[in-house]
């Protein structure tokens, strides 16, 4: 319904914030490491939204970057996982950090996580996986990657993460042309890739 909120931060709390748009303050829950980034209250801000419809619930849930949604958006679809317990994760560990840890099985990296065990680290890299293999046998007759990039077992870890995420492989060959790889690490390849995406 709300694809974002646009208005005067008013009230910065532990876990959420109200944003005033032209007299009707907005309660939007938010992770507490993303509260912290934004400014004090008083300035504009631009917050992106997630509406939780439950039976006696109605929750909006923020956040700063598409990114941080997307993430939020695939947790809460892992069976198991809810929307304060998606929001408590988002604080603990970067959209980048948690699309490398679910290429790459890292269940270790995962169960640092407040709230995420041992079988819930591997449910939600199972289930993902399973998401992206199916969105990549959709997508089979996408065109292959350019010259530049075949080959490099960096940016083909980078690439499966910026998937995982929701990306295009078209929206990544993209933006991947624009950045120099040749030194950069898989997580720095994806940060780098998500400050281009997030534009």
């Amino acid at each position: 319904m709300f694809s974002y909120i646009k208005g005067t931060l008013e009230v910065k709390s532990l876990n959420y914030i109200v944003v005033d748009v032209n007299g009707i303050g907005f309660k939007l829950f938010m992770s507490q490491s993303a509260i912290q980034r934004l400014e004090e209250t008083g300035k504009i801000v631009k917050i992106f939204t997630y509406m939780n419809v439950k039976e006696d619930e109605l929750s909006l849930y923020g956040f700063i970057t598409n990114e941080e949604l997307r993430m939020f958006e695939l947790l809460i679809g892992v069976s198991g996982v809810g929307a304060k317990s998606a929001i408590t994760m988002l604080s603990a560990i970067t959209p980048s950090k948690f699309a490398l840890a679910v290429i790459s099985n890292d269940v270790k990296t995962l169960t640092k996580v407040p709230g995420i065990g041992t079988k819930s680290a591997q449910r939600i890299i199972l289930e993902l996986k399973d998401k992206l293999k199916t969105e990549e046998a959709i997508q089979a007759n996408d065109t292959e990657l350019t010259s530049n990039v075949v080959g490099n077992n960096n940016l083909e870890e980078a690439i499966q993460a910026l998937k995982v995420l929701g990306y295009t492989r078209q929206e990544i060959e993209g933006i991947l042309a624009k950045i120099d790889i040749n030194t950069l690490t898989v997580e720095d390849i994806i940060r780098k890739a998500l400050s281009f995406l997030g534009m």
